[in-house]
């Protein structure tokens, strides 16, 4: 089935079916819906090709993958993108990934919006004060943020969850149990969510008069491997803690393994609560001892990312909102009373 032969059926215009297809917001939602369900119904897709010339829009997303040896894809990343693209191919979407090096993205941003290769980007993993933000904002480009940059001064669209409030919580809860001594095991602290979270469990311990102390913080970067060590060398100092927030489920798994090599327990020595974005594959209640988290679903961010970035292409959202969504406190078998 063609485009005219889709107006024909419908009885409204050639104009008014494409707009419809193409969220242009004059088209009332009564009858957006009312097209969609029958190309969906007849197996109508608009040729990509046409659709362009008509609308000159693209139907992508766009989003610069920074490369190099530094860079890992991690599994935080690939689960949001799962999201995102659950929700880009269901609406007619595309997403295009442009490689850039890590340390020049905004070459590479500038030359994907010059030459019109897509109808809006994303930016992910934000720093304070992040240029590519900065740059973004001056493209003339749809865009949403994924996090958010502090020490901007301008205002952006962005989708963030409240991680300060998140880890703020965690760490109320430890101290309401007795705990005095509280580590954290983090991401990298040059991005604004540790940033953040290490901001909440300062603000919980000063709330009792209690601070984190410097050899209590580790930033890394969010793996296994990394969890491990740095819990080994947190539980073998002479002020070991009593209780460790941890910034990812990924990282709460090497911490499980040095306590056992230790040959100490969850919660009998150490009270653990770690971050969890919802793996399909890696479940808290699963955990030998079942792990109390923050949890906030990534792929969903994905998906409203999507969302928004669809609705800022077709004209049916402007302006520099943000959105933070809050974080649940999940409470299982691995927090405890502080070991006496």
């Amino acid at each position: 089935m063609n485009l005219k032969q889709l107006s024909h059926m419908l009885a409204l215009s050639q104009t008014t079916v494409s707009r419809a297809l193409n969220g242009y917001p004059e088209v009332n939602e009564e009858t957006r819906r009312r097209v969609i369900d029958a190309a969906k119904r007849h197996g109508y897709r608009p040729n990509p090709s046409a659709r362009r010339l008509a609308t000159g829009k693209t139907g992508m997303i766009g989003y610069v993958l920074p490369t190099g040896t530094a860079v890992d894809i991690d599994p935080h990343f690939v689960e949001f993108l799962s999201g995102l693209g659950d929700y880009a191919r269901s609406h007619e979407l595309d997403l295009v990934l442009s490689p850039a090096d890590a340390d020049d993205q905004e070459t590479t941003y500038r030359r994907i919006v010059a030459n019109r290769q897509v109808d809006a980007v994303y930016i992910s993993s934000p720093r304070p004060a992040d240029r590519r933000v900065a740059l973004v904002s001056t493209l003339g480009i749809p865009f949403i943020v994924h996090g958010r940059s502090e020490g901007l001064d301008f205002d952006y669209p962005f989708t963030d969850i409240d991680n300060e409030g998140a880890f703020h919580e965690a760490a109320r809860l430890l101290v309401q149990l007795g705990h005095r001594r509280l580590a954290l095991i983090n991401g990298d602290d040059r991005e604004t969510f540790a940033i953040h979270r290490e901001h909440g469990v300062r603000r919980a311990l000063a709330a009792s008069g209690l601070a984190l102390g410097e050899g209590h913080v580790c930033s890394l970067a969010m793996t296994e491997e990394n969890g491990y060590r740095a819990a080994r060398r947190l539980l073998e100092q002479s002020d070991a803690p009593t209780a460790i927030a941890c910034s990812s489920l990924i990282m709460a798994l090497g911490v499980v393994r040095a306590v056992r090599d230790l040959g100490l327990t969850i919660p009998g020595d150490l009270s653990l609560i770690a971050h969890d974005d919802v793996f399909p594959w890696l479940k808290p209640e699963n955990f030998s001892v079942p792990l109390s988290t923050t949890r906030s679903s990534i792929r969903l961010a994905g998906a409203r990312i999507a969302e928004r970035l669809a609705a800022r292409i077709s004209g049916l959202e402007e302006g520099a909102r943000g959105e933070v969504w809050p974080v649940d406190l999940v409470i299982r078998g691995s927090v405890a009373g502080a070991p006496t």
